[in-house]
């Protein structure tokens, strides 16, 4: 039986953390190729440390001297990601870092194994596990933890870039512990911020005065009282940051970048990964399938997995699962689910739109929960698939 009343803690990290300024210089690197041509391969990494980041892994374009072309500018990408975060530390300046670029061509292997074929269709990139969760909790159908964790710091990005508050740095770690009764979130019990200021004087109360009316603002009215814990710069003075204090990598957050450890996670990171990388787009498919689960009034949670291996086109197998919150039985999901999309690679590029340049903007404040973008961005956070799923079961 599910337990009903706990407390649930999760974390976010902001676009300044280390390794969020690799899944942003990653993701960058893949839209400027994906915007020259859709079928791009990519597969970047990015490393980040003082005064210094390393760019490596394999690329594919089908025409070599855009290939050619576009290895030089890779440079220029980093630099104006690493200027739009806010980093102009003397340790680490985007006009001063040094960049290494040691990105290749992709391995044939591994591209034969991918590319459709006169006698099969596009396999998988790889083998794995993928999971996507959906819960009714919060309005975006995410766990109210990690979704409010994520706004809390957006926030504070926003009133940093705005010089509403010029103080604040762009290195961000947020952790909210919420309060469940009956099986719903009515209160945080404890919240952690440390931010990065630039100003050394400033101390541990200052930076609460500072940032609390932006925390207030972004929490569902009545969910801080009086026996909240606020634990903000509780180690003192936070004005090193970013790579600098410490260093970065690419797809140490998948956590973060998910559910918060609300669901499980199939162990793939997302960025840097063209679509055909099954880690990335069955991802985001498991996600945009549960959510038209919940969405279509079926469960109050679903979690939905789906398996790959390199090469095959179809998914391995198909997992529903509803944590006793069905109101219909997981069976008949996972029957309906692949009635109403063609979860091959190809397939859900193609029904989620994915082969656009679409992915930087997922590399911080975590790629669910997220109101879809006009330009196609955030596709599986569409609804769109509730009433066939309702006609199919």
């Amino acid at each position: 039986m599910a337990r009903n009343n706990y407390t649930f803690t999760s974390e976010s990290v902001s676009e300044g953390h280390p390794d969020k300024v690799c899944d942003r210089i990653s993701d960058a690197v893949l839209d400027a190729f994906i915007a020259e041509e859709p079928e791009a391969r990519v597969a970047c990494e990015t490393f980040a440390t003082t005064n210094r980041v390393v760019i490596g892994g394999e690329v594919g374009l089908s025409d070599q001297a855009k290939l050619t072309e576009y290895m030089g500018r890779i440079d220029e990408i980093a630099r104006a990601c690493i200027k739009d975060i806010g980093y102009e530390q003397d340790k680490f300046h985007w006009n001063t870092c040094e960049i290494t670029n040691l990105l290749h061509e992709q391995s044939a292997h591994i591209a034969q194994g991918v590319n459709a074929a006169e006698n099969k269709d596009e396999g998988a990139g790889d083998q794995g596990i993928m999971f996507g969760y959906a819960t009714t909790e919060t309005p975006a159908l995410m766990p109210a933890p990690i979704q409010y964790a994520h706004a809390i710091l957006r926030r504070l990005a926003e009133v940093r870039k705005s010089g509403q508050e010029p103080a604040l740095g762009p290195d961000a770690k947020s952790q909210l512990s919420v309060v469940y009764e009956g099986g719903k979130p009515v209160r945080v019990s404890s919240i952690v911020l440390s931010t990065q200021h630039l100003d050394e004087a400033l101390t541990s109360a200052d930076i609460r005065a500072m940032v609390e009316p932006y925390i207030r603002e972004t929490l569902p009215e009545g969910w801080l009282t009086a026996a909240t814990e606020w634990h903000v710069n509780p180690t003192g003075k936070f004005v090193i940051g970013g790579p600098d204090g410490d260093a970065g990598l690419t797809g140490r957050k998948i956590i973060v970048d998910t559910y918060g450890g609300a669901a499980p996670h199939g162990g793939g990171a997302f960025s840097g990964k063209d679509p055909t990388k099954v880690d990335r787009s069955a991802a985001y498919a498991a996600r945009y399938l549960a959510k038209n689960v919940v969405a279509a009034g079926m469960a109050e949670r679903c979690t939905i997995q789906l398996s790959y291996a390199i090469g095959v086109s179809k998914p391995l197998s198909i997992y529903a699962d509803t944590h006793g919150t069905g109101e219909v039985a997981p069976e008949a999901i996972e029957k309906a689910l692949s009635m109403v999309m063609d979860l091959t690679p190809r397939g859900i590029r193609q029904h989620l739109q994915l082969n656009k340049p679409i992915y930087q903007r997922t590399a911080a404040y975590g790629h669910f929960g997220r109101e879809p973008d006009a330009d196609g961005g955030f596709s599986w956070e569409r609804t769109d698939l509730a009433e066939a799923l309702k006609r199919a079961v």
